[in-house]
């Protein structure tokens, strides 16, 4: 079992907001455990990877994700 290919097919442009849902079955570029479930916006892409900014409390952190670990935000 590969990688889904309904994940590639969305495109996140800048400025909207994501989810950070870890795909187990895609161990590259996965997030730390604790960024799983968090919001953050979409900075840029990088290849075939986005910059995602996320708040934890006051603190923004910076990750590159690649588009198996996102999911768009229903809100």
């Amino acid at each position: 079992m590969g990688p889904r290919p309904e994940v590639h097919l969305v495109d996140y442009p800048v400025g909207s907001r994501v989810v950070i849902a870890s795909d187990p079955m895609v161990h590259r570029s996965l997030p730390h455990k604790r960024f799983h479930g968090k919001v953050g916006t979409v900075v840029r892409k990088r290849g075939r990877a986005y910059e995602v900014e996320v708040y934890l409390g006051s603190k923004r952190k910076v990750l590159y994700v690649l588009p198996d670990h996102l999911r768009p935000h229903a809100g």
